[in-house]
């Protein structure tokens, strides 16, 4: 039971120090559902998002799969992107995706 409770411990521990470097901002990717429109990103990403070095697989799928299956539909509210939208949409690019993907 000792050893039980010191590998929780242990695997907190290592959550929380995995977890202070992580991004500030949350990508939106609406749940991975089929959408017949986008909504605007409500955060932009911070520059830590541009850093190769702090990319995060997971993240970084979402982000490519939401754009390659969604990038040229239009927004809900029929309006252009956002500034915080541009953002993402510059990230996506930036992984090495096609802008011809984007609308």
């Amino acid at each position: 039971m000792k050893k039980l409770i010191a590998l929780a411990a242990l695997a907190l521990a290592l959550a929380a120090c995995s977890s202070q470097g992580s991004a500030t901002a949350q990508f939106d990717d609406q749940g991975q559902s089929d959408i017949s429109c986008m909504r605007h990103q409500e955060q932009t990403p911070g520059e830590e998002y541009f850093d190769e070095g702090n990319w995060d697989t997971v993240v970084s799928l979402s982000i490519l799969r939401y754009y390659t299956s969604n990038g040229t539909k239009p927004y809900c509210d029929g309006k252009t992107a956002t500034e915080a939208d541009q953002g993402w949409r510059e990230l996506y690019v930036r992984m090495g995706a096609e802008r011809n993907n984007l609308r």
